[in-house]
């Protein structure tokens, strides 16, 4: 099992951008997104030092996003304490995306072993995304 907590604000998954490069087109992740992805691949390398994970899995993650500092102490509270949620852009899909992009080849060799994901998107006094990646013991009997 693997279970951490990235202390950073949860970024979305942004549509790629394109530049020609003689008759062929590159596309990249837009700057905020690439840094994004780096920073929580560069966080996961130095916290777990194990092989890449090669079967089912199945990944909890919880996106924590900032409470805006132009509400009021009663409705900031009424945020914190999960009775108004986020019901707001950005998608939880794309925060997903993202996220699990950057620990390709780190907590597991591809996120296509990824069988089953809860996410939740939340707000926080703190922005964090806390993850646990459990392995599935496949039942041979089935």
């Amino acid at each position: 099992m693997i279970k951490h907590t990235f202390m950073l604000a949860p970024v979305q998954q942004q549509r790629p951008r394109a530049t020609h490069y003689g008759r062929s087109i590159r596309l990249y992740d837009p700057k905020a997104v690439k840094q994004f992805k780096q920073t929580v691949a560069e966080e996961a390398m130095l916290t777990y030092r194990h092989q890449p994970l090669s079967g089912s899995l199945a990944v909890t993650l919880v996106f924590y996003r900032p409470v805006q500092q132009s509400l009021s102490k009663v409705e900031k509270q009424r945020r914190i304490d999960g009775r108004h949620l986020p019901v707001v852009k950005p998608d939880l899909d794309n925060y997903i995306k993202s996220f699990l992009d950057a620990l390709h080849g780190i907590y597991w060799q591809d996120d296509a072993l990824i069988t089953d994901i809860v996410a939740s998107k939340r707000y926080g006094r703190q922005p964090r995304i806390e993850i646990e990646v459990n392995e599935i013991q496949e039942d041979e009997n089935a």
